[in-house]
């Protein structure tokens, strides 16, 4: 990957990932790399959302998987001074900010949430999860990403 071309995304988010493409030969590979990039998302909340579409996939890895895999991976290359800054201001405002896509997942038309929460400048929590039920309307996957949201806070 030293000489790959650097991008300025970590997913092309107009492309949905689903389970459709030519599984790949040896899974393993594929597992350890996904393994790898969840530890990163430790200090990386950036590649979070795309790395976490993909470690859905690792059970029946397919060729695309392994090409969005390769993507991020070339985005960490483009962006290597990305990360978690922690500052020592005495601010101390806990700010949090959520959102969901509706019916994002095509296979089984569930939402995601995603949200962050930082205390003064600092982020100190986030996640991004695929909902458990279906929503019936963007206003009720808001709803329970602002729940959940609530919930972590």
């Amino acid at each position: 990957m030293l000489d790959a071309a650097p991008v300025s995304t970590p997913m092309n988010f107009s492309t949905k990932i689903s389970s459709d493409g030519v599984p790949l030969d040896d899974p393993a590979a594929f597992k350890r790399l996904i393994g790898r990039l969840i530890y990163l998302t430790n200090t990386r909340p950036d590649i979070t959302y795309a790395i976490h579409r993909l470690s859905q996939f690792v059970a029946a890895p397919t060729t695309l998987h392994h090409q969005a895999a390769f993507r991020i991976l070339r985005y960490i290359k483009q962006t290597p001074g990305q990360g978690i800054f922690l500052t020592a201001n005495n601010n101390l405002q806990l700010q949090a900010y959520s959102d969901s896509d509706w019916a994002d997942c095509p296979d089984s038309r569930k939402s995601s949430t995603g949200y962050i929460v930082y205390l003064g400048d600092s982020p100190i929590a986030w996640k991004s999860k695929k909902q458990n039920t279906v929503s019936h309307s963007s206003s009720e996957a808001e709803y329970r990403a602002l729940a959940q949201t609530v919930c972590e806070l």
